[in-house]
């Protein structure tokens, strides 16, 4: 391609003046050229398509580093506290005293380790890495899997069942998404303390199984793209709305049912502010996220340092960046359907 060009560009300085092809070239430049100037026309795109890749490149390097260098300070021997914090604050691409070092003799996951067997048990009572691993589980599956099925019915509701006052309850149901979460939060708190939900983790789980707004509002939006017409031939065999939403919307509604499922998973696993306002501190109920924020803030007691504070935090992003991995073609495809509509 770049000799093609460099040819036209010959053959044009041959043909016209160095005046002519200069003030051509400049106008081409800025988009507007004419036949005379095609090899400029051309140029220009080169080298745009250059410098858009480079600016994706390079955001694409500030994405992914932090999580290389959490990465890399997980494998840091950060046994020696002050020493350790220096290592973190030299650290670019690699510790200069890591676990990987032949001289090391706990071996290269020590902090890995650390953290899945003795840490935690150096801050709380009771707890170990795998219980604030099955409460995170908890907390994120049956919320999910619970509230994104009540979120679909509601979507099928507003979408595909005509009733009265139907519009008007579904703006003020979205009139409640412009509230913000931390205006509630005190009645929340004051409502879960009276209800005894707080040492045993069911604020978590109770609210979140009765659907999210903004969930029933994306679904709602794909269902609108779905014909009518399957609904009124299932009626007309005698089919009632819940076989139609078991045996017809559920199936075709999948796609967005997914996508919004893990989307809202990876908001329930990351829910660290949940767990910090409403589950004790000292609680056996606290998710892995709230787990880690309070030994990072009783590390020098920790048996290996702010190494096993990150080796942590790889635990905890690891499972939403596979997830996402695998999933995000669905995710995104269901994005853009539900901007779609009959």
């Amino acid at each position: 391609m770049t000799d093609n060009i460099v040819n036209e560009v010959e053959v044009e300085e041959k043909k016209y003046s160095p005046i002519r092809y200069a003030w051509g070239a400049f106008l081409a430049f800025f988009g507007i050229s004419s036949a005379t100037h095609r090899a400029s026309k051309k140029r220009k795109k080169l080298v745009g398509d250059i410098v858009c890749y480079i600016v994706l490149l390079f955001g694409a390097f500030l994405s992914v580093y932090p999580f290389w260098w959490m990465v890399a300070a997980g494998f840091a021997d950060t046994s020696n506290t002050a020493i350790g914090t220096t290592i973190l604050n030299r650290l670019v691409w690699w510790p200069s005293q890591s676990t990987l070092d032949p001289g090391y003799t706990h071996g290269a996951f020590y902090n890995y380790s650390q953290f899945m067997t003795k840490t935690f048990q150096n801050v709380f009572a009771r707890l170990t890495f795998w219980r604030a691993l099955v409460n995170n589980l908890i907390y994120s599956i049956v919320p999910v899997v619970i509230g994104v099925i009540t979120s679909a019915s509601a979507a099928f509701s507003f979408a595909k069942i005509q009733w009265y006052g139907r519009d008007f309850i579904f703006f003020i149901l979205l009139a409640a998404i412009m509230v913000p979460g931390a205006c509630i939060m005190t009645a929340q708190f004051s409502m879960y303390q009276v209800l005894g939900w707080r040492d045993n983790g069911l604020c978590l789980i109770i609210p979140g199984i009765f659907g999210s707004i903004m969930t029933a509002f994306f679904i709602r939006q794909f269902l609108y793209g779905l014909p009518t017409s399957i609904i009124e031939a299932a009626k007309i065999d005698g089919a009632g709305y819940f076989r139609i939403f078991c045996g017809f919307i559920l199936p075709l509604a999948m796609p967005a049912i997914m996508a919004q499922g893990l989307l809202s998973f990876m908001g329930c696993w990351n829910n660290y502010m949940g767990s910090y306002i409403f589950i004790p501190q000292n609680s056996l109920a606290v998710n892995l996220p709230h787990a880690l924020s309070v030994f990072d803030k009783n590390v020098t007691s920790i048996e290996g340092g702010y190494g096993v504070v990150l080796a942590g935090a790889v635990f905890c992003v690891l499972p939403v960046m596979i997830l996402f991995a695998c999933f995000q073609r669905t995710i995104i495809s269901s994005l853009m359907l539900t901007g779609s509509k009959e």
